[in-house]
């Protein structure tokens, strides 16, 4: 059966009632099966997340962008949405966490928070194990508490028989005036892949391809697609102004930045890619598993990743490692998060296992079998750094295993005061070494603009620098 949509783009947000509840599963699997229909679909992920993301972009065949009130103001998320859904036949946002939670009581920064931004429509994705009729309530009360957003939609998930789904479907139609159009049965196997941060990434997981068209095939036969599209909503038109003109600088001299981007680093923002390009950087991935050196770039970005999962490639490629460091003490700007400030330090401990890294910074870390950082961050510069102008204030994000087991600095060489976030150590966060910058904080480049043209800035400043006579450098220092 072929689904028509129309001529206007339509979208809806798609979440749970807590996290694990299944909205993954839907999400990726309606956006994969309308996809395989021949639609455009331009995927959408609510809050700082990666992994998502990229099982969502592989679904769609296009990139997916991150939307989430915390970081971002509220005409910038209404600009993106627009602007990225443009030109698609449907827009689907997975949403995060619980429909209303948020960072305090009144659920703010939640998915319902984000559904009543955009003005679309919700599909629910609720866990039915071991419930019947209570599931008719959970509806209802999402209803009461929610009465800014339109639920409009219910995909019963973990069903485990016929008649399962026959009561549940029929207490949710009695008592509320919502559609159930969907019923997936209970797997017998995660169709994605776990371990314990969550979902395994897809660069990680040789059968996410297989893995997708199997939700894609789930979602065919349990869900009523063109229901579906019916009860979306259509999107708001984009403004003429894009969301990427901030970055526009025009005339100035390009410089190439290396974006080391692998198995182990993995975690980029398309939008902040985006900003580097267009504030004059052409970007060079590399590969710091397989790669012999570090090319001739004139900036280095190192996102954040598992480095703890190809810990051994990362060690045994000592050239490489050699290379990154002796281009850092010869000014290489650097900018790295997370993972990257990982691979700077001297070693990272994995089951009792310590295998050497870069050893630009004095520290040593282990990976934990619990999270030392989960959540939202403010951080403040306090000294001198080669991006960030003192007295701004950054948003951003941090979520890892990994803590600091062994630290030859101060705490005054740490450059940036947490205000909110546990950061690096001693309430403090970023650590600098001549051109280089690392600090746990993730940022996503439409919460915090200033980033790329700053980071573009410095590399292109560096670079020019590097141009002078010997002797004109000396003066320039004096």
């Amino acid at each position: 059966m072929t689904i028509k949509i129309g001529d206007v783009s339509k979208g809806l947000v798609v979440a749970g009632l807590s996290g694990g509840s299944g909205k993954s599963v839907v999400a990726v699997g309606i956006t994969a099966a309308l996809a395989e229909q021949g639609l455009r679909i331009s995927p959408f992920k609510k809050g700082p997340d990666y992994i998502d993301a990229g099982w969502l972009q592989m679904a769609a065949g296009s990139e997916c962008h991150n939307l989430d009130p915390y970081l971002m103001a509220e005409d910038v998320i209404k600009q993106s949405f627009s602007e990225h859904a443009s030109g698609s036949d449907f827009a689907i946002v997975e949403g995060n966490r619980g429909l209303f939670d948020g960072v305090d009581i009144a659920g703010s920064y939640s998915t319902a928070e984000l559904a009543a931004i955009l003005g679309m429509p919700v599909l629910l994705a609720i866990d039915c194990t071991k419930t019947t009729r209570t599931v008719a309530a959970m509806v209802l009360g999402c209803q009461q508490l929610g009465a800014d957003i339109d639920i409009r939609g219910v995909v019963l998930n973990r069903i485990g028989s016929a008649r399962h789904e026959r009561i549940v479907r029929q207490a949710v139609e009695h008592y509320t005036d919502v559609k159930v159009v969907g019923a997936i049965p209970r797997m017998r196997r995660d169709i994605f892949p776990q371990r314990h941060i969550g979902i395994t990434p897809c660069p990680e997981y040789a059968g996410a391809s297989e893995a997708v068209k199997d939700l894609a095939q789930s979602i065919r036969e349990d869900v009523d697609l063109t229901l579906i599209t019916e009860l979306a909503r259509p999107v708001l038109g984009r403004n003429d102004a894009s969301i990427y003109d901030i970055w526009a600088e025009p005339g100035q001299e390009r410089v190439t930045i290396g974006v080391i981007r692998d198995a182990a680093f993995q975690f980029y923002y398309p939008e902040n890619l985006r900003a580097l390009e267009l504030c004059g950087a052409d970007i060079l991935e590399i590969n710091a598993l397989s790669m012999a050196e570090l090319p001739e770039v004139d900036g280095l970005y190192i996102g954040g990743g598992f480095p703890e999962t190809s810990v051994m490639k990362l060690a045994a490629n000592s050239i490489f490692r050699h290379s990154v460091k002796e281009r850092i003490e010869h000014g290489l700007p650097v900018y790295a998060e997370c993972g990257g400030l990982i691979y700077l330090g001297e070693s990272l401990e994995v089951d009792s296992e310590k295998y050497p890294l870069v050893g630009v910074f004095p520290a040593r870390f282990k990976m934990e079998k619990k999270p030392q950082a989960h959540g939202y961050t403010i951080i403040g510069p306090l000294a001198g750094n080669p991006v960030y102008a003192a007295g701004t204030e950054i948003k951003g994000h941090e979520f890892r295993y990994s803590k600091v087991v062994e630290w030859s600095g101060e705490q005054d060489d740490l450059v940036f005061e947490m205000k909110r976030g546990v950061g690096f150590a001693h309430g403090r966060d970023g650590l600098v070494y001549k051109n280089c910058l690392a600090l746990y904080t993730h940022v996503h480049a439409l919460g915090t603009p200033e980033w790329a043209g700053n980071f573009v800035r410095t590399v292109r400043q560096v670079k020019e620098q590097a141009r002078r006579p010997i002797s004109m450098r000396s003066q320039n220092t004096k």
